[in-house]
């Protein structure tokens, strides 16, 4: 008798536990791993007692081996008219499953993720990119098209398969920029311990500009000498139409669409999984009456820090507790435009609502006054939980790696192009750069695809990267967390007297560079006239990209790749699988395909 009321109180204990815990997935509730789990509403730090995983582990050395595979299929369609969450119609939409966003892949941290993509899209070739996701060793599924792998053509489909060796918020996006401003993209949760307690996880908040155009018709625009949108200003983009909460909001020019809403609960902290997917608008968060505890920054948990607003690059990820300890009511969540160069809509305050469990059913009365603070750079405040340090002797501007960015026109062509180092990146889809690893023939790759080669293993790399133009970029690393050693300031304004880049002094800046367990993300803002030093340990092999994350730059050229350990790839992973792929694209493209390849290709 007393064994059973153990057993009972213990079932009891646990049930209350699942209540407010994040949720494990349905085969592991009564499975060894969800017996040895401890990650509860007291003490989020810890996640498994045997073995041991917990906040403090390195997630890049060790991880959970559950056993347990997650399988996901995503079909891709596309639509010439689309109603979206606002009411208003899209010329051109292309969704996952028939949604946007996209249905969240969640998974526990070490679970294996199987996602296949079936490509219904009309006359495109496509890829889904992971990003965040290290893809450590597994390179040939990072879902670049041109790069890891060719482009998934129409009517064919092409499986991933990788082990969730981080936790956190990330998010999947078709790695054609067109594509994804039209709706092809969805949120990433890799459940996982945090640095700080709550009680409730309301999920992602995937916030996302919206353009009722075409990208790909709009990218074409930018993308001309000629451009319609600010006269004078060569490949600059239009507003955007609309600034999406999960896919939902109002619509800024007449009645129709709903405001998103999350619910609070008086009294309980609650985890909020904030995801910029935009195509260009970068936001400053604010949220009425309440504060923000940021927990980590992309996927990487930090001490906890509390701010009053957030900004949020395109690409970049937080994760923030919100304390429901104000009045039951209704509170509005406002995207703000910061000041410079960084995006604006037709929505001029996009907004979505939390509304405490036993409020009304009514709008805000209280707007909130938008935050002051931002200028589209990043704070550096963030403390890694795990450290990590850069050798603080290794960084000299003649041991690094410079790339500059300059605003080109090729007159010639009439063309606009965000080249870094001179080169306008642009791939082969025919030929990605893993089949010129697989063939043994990367000294033939053509210059355009802008290759640096990180030959030796475990060697630190450090890139200095300068940006001569007015406007701030979100710079994102495939394959790596990047440590931020320092940047440029902000400026007061977007542009300063001559329009001279402030470049990098090593006399000056380099006293100042902060080494020691730096910031450290997958996405960050490069400064305007600026210059950002990052670096990274060359400990994963493969083909990577480096690239800004507006839509429009990476088309017009913005990117870089980088082989990392070129002889360690072929036996790292099987470039084999590349083959059947690979033909299907060639069946397809370029004899049956009805639009040929006009920009970076990625």
């Amino acid at each position: 008798m007393l064994s059973s009321c153990v057993i009972l109180w213990g079932l009891l204990l646990s049930t209350a536990a699942a209540l407010v815990a994040p949720q494990p997935p349905s085969e592991e509730v009564h499975g060894l791993e969800r017996r040895q789990t401890c990650n509860t509403a007291t003490n989020r730090q810890c996640w498994t007692t045997s073995p041991a995983f917990n906040i403090n582990t390195d997630y890049e050395a060790s991880w959970p081996t559950t056993g347990v595979t997650r399988s996901y299929t995503f079909t891709l369609t596309e639509l010439n008219t689309w109603t979206g969450g606002d009411g208003r119609t899209k010329t051109k939409a292309m969704l996952v499953n028939g949604v946007f966003p996209g249905p969240t892949i969640t998974a526990n941290w070490g679970d294996r993720i199987n996602i296949t993509i079936i490509n219904q899209l009309q006359t495109n070739g496509t890829s889904i990119h992971y990003h965040g996701l290290r893809q450590f060793n597994t390179n040939i599924m990072d879902g670049a098209g041109g790069v890891t792998e060719c482009p998934i053509a129409p009517t064919k489909s092409k499986t991933h398969s990788f082990i969730a060796t981080q936790y956190g918020t990330a998010w999947y996006h078709s790695h054609f920029s067109g594509q994804y401003g039209n709706g092809v993209l969805g949120p990433i949760v890799i459940n996982g311990p945090a640095s700080a307690n709550y009680d409730i996880d309301l999920g992602p908040l995937a916030i996302s500009d919206w353009y009722l155009g075409s990208i790909n018709q709009l990218a074409a625009r930018v993308m001309g000498t000629s451009n319609p949108f600010i006269p004078g200003f060569p490949g600059s983009p239009p507003n955007s139409d609309n600034v999406l909460f999960n896919g939902k909001n109002i619509n800024p020019a007449g009645a129709g669409g709903s405001y998103q809403k999350f619910t609070l609960t008086s009294g309980k902290k609650h985890l909020v999984r904030i995801i910029n997917t935009s195509v260009h608008n970068a936001f400053t968060l604010s949220m009425v009456g309440h504060s923000f505890q940021i927990i980590a920054t992309d996927l990487v948990p930090i001490t906890p820090v509390t701010v009053n607003s957030l900004f949020v690059g395109v690409g970049q990820r937080y994760d923030v507790i919100i304390n429901a300890n104000q009045a039951v009511g209704n509170y509005w969540f406002n995207a703000s435009f910061s000041a410079g160069p960084c995006g604006i809509s037709n929505n001029a305050r996009p907004a979505m609502i939390f509304q405490y469990s036993g409020a009304p059913n009514t709008n805000p009365t209280t707007p909130g006054t938008a935050p002051t603070d931002a200028r589209c750079q990043d704070a550096m405040n963030y403390v890694p939980i795990v450290a990590k340090s850069a050798p603080t002797s290794s960084y000299s501007p003649s041991t690094g790696t410079t790339l500059n960015t300059k605003l080109s026109i090729d007159n010639t062509i009439a063309r606009v192009f965000w080249p870094v180092n001179g080169v306008p990146m642009k791939v082969n889809w025919n030929n990605p750069t893993l089949e010129y690893v697989k063939n043994g023939n990367v000294g033939s790759m053509p210059a355009n695809e802008n290759v640096i080669s990180v030959p030796t293993a475990n060697v630190w790399t450090f890139w200095l990267i300068q940006n001569n133009s007015s406007i701030p970029h979100p710079v994102h690393l495939h394959g790596h967390d990047i440590l931020i050693l320092g940047g440029s300031p902000a400026l007061a304004t977007p542009q300063i007297p001559g329009n001279v880049m402030r470049p990098y002094n090593h006399a000056v800046d380099g006293p100042n560079l902060r080494t020691t367990n730096p910031p450290r993300r997958d996405t960050t803002m490069l400064p305007a006239w600026g210059w950002l030093l990052v670096a990274y340990k060359t400990s994963n092999p493969g083909a990577w990209l480096f690239h800004c994350h507006i839509a429009w730059h990476v088309s017009q050229g913005f990117s870089v790749q980088f082989l990392e350990q070129l002889s360690a790839i072929p036996t790292t992973m099987n470039l084999n699988e590349l083959t059947a792929n690979c033909n299907n694209w060639d069946a397809y493209y370029p004899a049956n395909a009805p639009f040929l390849q006009d920009d970076s290709g990625i």
